[in-house]
């Protein structure tokens, strides 16, 4: 689609946060784009392309996320100020980004720390440590940090340069298959399945905006493996949920069995970490020929970091977005997971792409985003904006939607992207993970 034309699909400008980046216009453009995408979609089934729009205030709450619950009133999707999740000073005067989103990244970091779970005694304790030290002390150890690097920084860091030639979103063939038609269905995305094995945060959010588009998306993963519950009833609706634990042999067989069944895999593993489960994207597809392979992590994909466990603030950290905001001063994050969700439309919007390839032009697809990569295309789209210029969210009811849930009542957020019929919506509430059996819905059309 000409870049024009997504522009007259873009309604508003920012500042809208308090941000010096264009983070709302940045997650309208990826949402128009996954709306480019599911109008080929709907061409490709034969029918006319639909018109869309997407209007940056709500593309810019996407960003931030809400959670309304009958008789308690609203409930922001971030959690409660954790101290070890928090940038802190180090004795060389720099800045470290410290993560502990589940409990054992946070026990792990105290541990070593060597204190205290207070942030007057972290800020104490990585006040003994350079920054850089402490920050190759937490990746020796599976743990989560960055060191607040500024743009130029990053861009001359190793895995900054390896990063560099990619753009925010990569659509690669891996294999050959024979073109496959779409399934029927009135939906862009109907017929379509998408075992969704992510969490936390980019992820889901990719396979929550397919099931928008209505995708049957199963997000299987193990009972065991911590989770965050109002990213799970955020980033749930139109899913359903399976427990399968990969340790367990008849599990991974299921899994696989499930794969081979299944047209679009989106996995937030580590590069490498499926590999040895023989669900890496070159297997996959060998099992399953014309499988649209999406993969979603922190750092990207080659380079030196690849390996490395990470989350939104670190690679705003990392990146410069976190030096930037902070305008030469303490740094500070930009007021929303704009990596993050972002991310997470670019996913969508190149699976869209990757099964439009597989229609018309036959083969396997492989996807890759990652939170590093959006905060180095935001940081391209430059720190020009005055904070002090947003105009705000406001009144946010007119973005809101109403779902049943096994929760209660909840009121949420409506997809930003408006489409013309068919309109892009979730047809099954949230519900919590392992919930639902690991099995695919029958096809249309089909036993």
């Amino acid at each position: 689609m000409p870049a024009a034309s997504l522009e007259r699909a873009i309604r508003g400008v920012d500042p809208v946060l308090a941000s010096r980046f264009p983070i709302g216009e940045a997650s309208a453009l990826a949402l128009a784009l996954g709306g480019a995408a599911a109008a080929r979609l709907v061409e490709l089934h034969g029918g006319e392309p639909p018109r869309f729009e997407v209007e940056v205030r709500a593309a810019a709450a996407t960003l931030i996320g809400f959670l309304l619950q009958s008789g308690r009133g609203p409930v922001s999707l971030q959690r409660a100020f954790n101290p070890v999740t928090a940038i802190h000073p180090a004795r060389d005067g720099r800045w470290i980004h410290l993560h502990g989103g589940f409990e054992h990244l946070a026990a792990g970091t105290l541990a070593l720390l060597g204190c205290e779970g207070e942030r007057e005694a972290i800020s104490a304790a990585t006040r003994g440590w350079d920054a850089f030290a402490l920050e190759e002390a937490l990746a020796e150890r599976g743990l989560c940090g960055a060191v607040v690097r500024s743009v130029e920084e990053w861009a001359a860091h190793p895995h900054g340069r390896a990063l560099a030639p990619r753009p925010a979103v990569e659509i690669e063939r891996i294999g050959d298959a024979p073109p496959e038609p779409l399934p029927p269905g009135a939906r862009p995305l109907a017929g379509v399945r998408v075992l969704d094995l992510t969490r936390v945060l980019a992820g889901p959010t990719c396979a929550r905006t397919l099931a928008e588009h209505g995708a049957d998306v199963l997000r299987v993963g193990a009972a065991r493996l911590p989770s965050i519950e109002p990213f799970v009833v955020d980033t749930g609706r139109g899913k359903r949920n399976a427990f399968l634990d990969l340790e367990r042999p008849a599990d991974l067989a299921r899994l696989r069995d499930l794969a081979r069944e299944g047209d679009v895999l989106c996995q937030g593993y580590r590069p490498g970490a499926l590999d040895t489960r023989g669900l890496g994207p070159e297997a996959l597809a060998e099992l399953r020929p014309g499988v649209v392979y999406v993969s979603i992590d922190c750092y990207g994909h080659g380079g030196p970091w690849s390996g490395r466990r990470g989350w939104e603030q670190l690679a705003q950290s990392a990146v410069g977005i976190a030096a930037a905001e902070g305008a030469g001063g303490e740094p500070r994050l930009a007021p929303a997971a704009a990596t993050d969700y972002t991310t997470g439309a670019l996913a969508a919007f190149g699976a869209m792409e990757g099964l439009a390839r597989r229609a018309t032009e036959g083969g396997s697809w492989h996807v890759r985003a990652s939170l590093c990569q959006t905060g180095m295309w935001l940081t391209r789209l430059g720190a020009d904006l005055d904070p002090a210029a947003a105009t705000g969210l406001g009144d946010v009811a007119s973005l809101m939607t109403r779902s049943e849930t096994v929760w209660g009542a909840l009121t949420h957020l409506a997809p930003a992207l408006k489409v013309a019929l068919p309109p892009a919506h979730a047809t099954l509430p949230p519900a919590p993970l392992g919930h639902h059996a690991a099995e695919w819905l029958p096809r249309a059309g089909r036993a």
